[in-house]
């Protein structure tokens, strides 16, 4: 494999999410998000069929491969693994609910492979990082229709996030270029997003801008309290 960009310094993480692609090839939409300057992408596709999941992730691999950028697959662990994605994430009910505990428990057949793990809570985010996972989603900081019905964790969250979690972590739901002045003041310095930037005719122009609001706010050494 050729250089891929670590989590560590990842800041802008970018989706290629079934619900918001309005028409266009799954492959376009990521080359956008890489030539934008998405540090990682998602394969988000909670309306597709697994095969169709896998089918899409083949065909998205070869691009982020190509800009040395992490592929996620969603939800789907072994699609992840029969494609060699670099990530899977998780929910929390698709992993602590379904009997894990530690990311050395999954069924992965000794291949490696990246784990982020889902959280709406404190607690719940203590419990991925004793897990073992590489990152943690904190969110939705606000209301989503990514997520519905899922209530905002608010910017509350992200300050204690920012206080106490000494790992890779991003802030995630509702979040655009109108509101991220205050995720960033909270604390947050890796984002992700979805429809502000998907659902704009200009991808890469989107990713740009959120770079450059990004840029204003550097990453500092990690230690959590």
């Amino acid at each position: 494999m050729s250089w891929m960009k670590g989590l560590d310094e990842a800041r802008l993480y970018g989706f290629v999410d079934t619900g918001y692609l309005q028409g266009r090839p799954a492959a376009e939409v990521a080359g956008h998000l890489c030539a934008g300057g998405a540090d990682v992408v998602q394969l988000r596709a909670k309306d597709r069929s697994k095969q169709e999941v896998t089918r899409l992730a083949r065909e998205i691999l070869p691009v982020t491969r190509a800009a040395g950028v992490p592929l996620v697959v969603n939800d789907h662990l072994d699609v992840a693994l029969e494609v060699g994605a670099d990530i899977c994430h998780l929910g929390q009910e698709d992993f602590f609910d379904a009997g894990f505990t530690h990311v050395s428990q999954l069924p992965t057949g000794g291949r490696a492979i990246r784990l982020g793990l889902s959280s709406h809570a404190p607690e719940q985010a203590r419990r991925a990082v004793a897990a073992g996972a590489d990152y943690v989603a904190i969110g939705p900081v606000f209301p989503t229709p990514t997520k519905p019905g899922r209530p905002a964790v608010t910017l509350e969250y992200v300050r204690w996030a920012a206080a106490h979690i000494a790992m890779p972590w991003f802030a995630i739901g509702g979040i655009h270029l109108g509101n991220l002045d205050q995720v960033l003041a909270a604390g947050a310095r890796r984002i992700c997003v979805v429809s502000a930037i998907l659902g704009t005719a200009d991808v890469a122009g989107a990713c740009q801008a959120f770079r450059q609001r990004l840029g204003s706010a550097p990453l500092r050494s990690e230690s959590g309290g």
